[in-house]
């Protein structure tokens, strides 16, 4: 029996109609449960051929049980060792080597020196910054600031001028932030990836209150609409995600690729609505049921995004060919110029 465990928290909907989904699909030797965490022993297999993985990013006992599980055989969807090394600055970095356009962005250290360092364990980091600079190649105001690592709306902040910054900045404590252009959208997508394969591109509008984000109807064309299909599946390929959403914002008519690093992304039929949720649903157990099926007893089941297979082989990761040979950058000095 090849069994399909999906570990949650306080969410109810989607993992209950999950579980629900694939034992109605009476596969022959596939069966699905609510994981169930015995006593972790070092090195001893799980029951499971496969599991979803909604909660250990605020679990830390739970990805290292997800680490063993995934070193004894069991392919956890999305790769634990991969989550816990992956962060939003590195998301937007990758992107701009594979031709998914992203706003731009800066990194910043964090405001407060973290706990058990002091200045001396900083002694590599320029000061101080020179913050004029950043501002002038992210475009000037008004910006987003962000943390780069974690998920959902929190500490996020849009500064308008020099002043809300560093009163915005001051109160970010430990976190180090992300300084990101700001997109002024006509339209807004969410786009779920399932499976490096299963994509829905979800008409979304983030400036509505949570409940009727997804009560949208941008007039975009068919064109726009296969060029979004065709960034999720590159980020997510490269990525090595199973189970992720991209956010795209879109400003004359090009979806910049907002945030997409969403292992864990909101499934509930509450916020997401019916049919989105029926879609995840379906498609979610589709996609475990094939990898319940293609599991290989004793093997390596994870998936790896051709970033960390390309890197094992010596590769660097790059756009499609043709993309890159009509990439033709202007010169700092044109750029200027236009500018002025």
């Amino acid at each position: 029996m090849k069994k399909i465990g999906i570990l949650h928290g306080k969410e109810r909907s989607f993992p209950e109609a999950f579980v629900a989904r694939v034992n109605s699909k009476n596969v022959k030797g596939v069966h699905a449960e609510a994981t169930l965490v015995d006593e972790l022993m070092q090195g001893e297999p799980t029951p499971y051929a496969v599991m979803i993985d909604r909660i250990s990013q605020d679990v830390p006992f739970y990805r290292a049980y997800l680490k063993n599980a995934a070193l004894n055989g069991t392919a956890v969807l999305n790769n634990p060792f991969w989550w816990s090394a992956d962060e939003k600055f590195f998301n937007n970095c990758l992107s701009t080597k594979i031709g998914v356009p992203v706003p731009r962005t800066i990194l910043l250290p964090s405001k407060e020196m973290p706990p058990d360092t002091s200045g001396q364990s900083f002694s590599n980091l320029k000061y101080p910054l020179d913050w004029e600079k950043m501002i002038d190649y992210l475009g000037g105001f008004p910006l987003f600031m962000k943390p780069h690592a974690g998920g959902g709306w929190k500490n996020v902040y849009k500064v308008e001028n020099f002043d809300e910054f560093f009163r915005d900045y001051n109160e970010t404590n430990t976190l180090v932030m992300l300084l990101q252009e700001a997109i002024d959208f006509d339209a807004y997508f969410r786009c779920y990836c399932l499976g490096g394969k299963y994509v829905r591109i979800m008409d979304y509008e983030p400036r509505n209150p949570h409940h009727l984000r997804y009560v949208a109807d941008h007039k975009v064309s068919k064109e726009l609409r296969a060029q979004m299909h065709d960034y999720v599946l590159r980020l997510n390929h490269a990525l090595g995600y199973d189970f992720n959403t991209v956010e795209f914002a879109i400003r004359d008519g090009i979806p910049y690729a907002i945030d997409f690093c969403n292992p864990a992304p909101d499934a509930d039929i509450n916020s997401v609505g019916e049919e989105n949720f029926e879609w995840v649903v379906e498609n979610a157990a589709n996609m475990a049921i094939e990898k319940a099926l293609s599991h290989k007893e004793g093997g390596n089941n994870l998936t790896w995004g051709t970033y960390v297979s390309g890197a094992a082989n010596g590769l660097l990761p790059s756009m499609p060919v043709a993309e890159k040979a009509a990439k033709k950058p202007a010169s700092h000095k044109a750029s200027v110029a236009k500018k002025k």
